[in-house]
């Protein structure tokens, strides 16, 4: 039977946000595809004239073109058009080049072009009018959660480290905005779990009031790479130590380190990054003087709340329903569905809800 027993008077309420869900989902599928499978689509010359034609703005143009290539037909759909303003408008902007390149990281650290194991250092190409992520989630009080894209108008080069051929951190304005509050909040102690090309451990070691940066990493040749070639660039890398140690057994012994702040970016993506997650959050109450931090939790407690949502509407029990337990109507429920309610639920969120992708 239907696991969630609702007031009758909340029901139009919660198909309502059922509906949402489901927009949100089309609006990710249109994003993760554009961005995966045809980022160079939209062209200059394109946007340029449908400025002078159409009188529009050059971003304007470039969601327009970027909503086609999803297969909405804007000027004959209604639908189309309201999803292109709901989720294109707020979704892609056109990013300022210059600003990047002023970040300290970039403008302080030089990569060569080198391997080590598995492992390659280097630059990647971006092109001027391709698409990438610009940022993790943007929620809206609605309910929309908004993919972020951007663009550059003109070409720009970022250093990449990839795996054998996959990327695994790239110095992108994505992964500037998604570190950013994350680095401001940091203070005294700072764990970092997962190195990449050592962004976070970067920014935070220039904080004054940071005061230490352990980085723990498990793979030597990242580490290696790190040493040689990244951490001579830090103006404060007396403040910075790297242990090759997995990322858990660290977790599950640190509780006596005395770390103000832990950061945790150890995962690709949401899809190899929940399960991770939902781990790591099981291991916090062994350090409860430490404040932890998650790369890309937004998206993370969005794609729980996705699957807590697709139970309910599949009205059967699943493992999100069973962690949130009874509810007695639909305020409830949007408060163990908030970011808030589902950081505090995680721990205890079973990790079989990954298996549902």
């Amino acid at each position: 039977g239907m696991p969630l027993e609702m007031p009758q008077a909340d029901i139009p309420r919660l198909k309502a946000m059922l509906d949402v869900a489901e927009e949100n989902l089309r609006a990710l599928e249109w994003f993760s595809g554009y961005l995966n499978l045809c980022p160079r689509f939209v062209r200059g010359e394109d946007v340029e004239m449908l400025v002078r034609e159409c009188g529009v703005t050059g971003e304007e143009a470039y969601r327009l073109l970027m909503a086609s290539a999803c297969g909405l037909d804007i000027a004959a759909d209604p639908w189309a058009r309201r999803m292109a303003e709901r989720y294109f408008r707020p979704g892609v902007r056109c990013l300022d080049a210059a600003a990047c390149r002023a970040d300290p990281y970039y403008a302080s650290v030089r990569l060569p072009e080198v391997r080590q194991g598995d492992w390659t250092l280097g630059y990647k190409a971006i092109e001027a009018y391709e698409a990438f992520a610009s940022g993790d989630l943007l929620l809206l009080p609605d309910g929309r959660e908004v993919p972020q894209a951007g663009y550059f108008t003109e070409s720009f080069c970022a250093p990449v480290v990839t795996q054998n051929g996959r990327e695994w951190m790239t110095v992108t304005p994505s992964e500037l905005s998604t570190m950013t509050a994350d680095i401001r909040a940091v203070s005294g102690k700072v764990a970092v779990f997962g190195l990449g090309l050592g962004y976070y451990a970067f920014m935070a070691a220039r904080k004054p009031e940071v005061t230490r940066v352990t980085v723990i990493e498990r793979d030597p040749d990242v580490i290696s790479l790190f040493r040689e070639h990244v951490l001579p660039a830090f103006k404060n890398a007396e403040k910075v130590r790297v242990i090759q140690e997995d990322a858990y057994e660290y977790a599950a012994h640190m509780g006596g380190e005395g770390y103000d702040y832990a950061y945790v970016d150890i995962w690709h993506d949401v899809l190899d990054g929940v399960e991770m997650y939902l781990k790591m959050k099981r291991l916090e109450a062994l350090s409860p003087g430490t404040h932890f931090l998650y790369w890309i939790e937004t998206s993370m407690l969005c794609w729980l709340r996705g699957m807590a949502l697709m139970e309910i509407s599949e009205k059967k029990d699943g493992p999100m329903l069973d962690a949130i337990g009874p509810v007695k109507d639909l305020e409830e429920l949007k408060r163990a569905l908030s970011q808030e309610g589902l950081r505090r639920l995680a721990p205890r969120i079973p990790l079989e809800v990954t298996q549902r992708q």
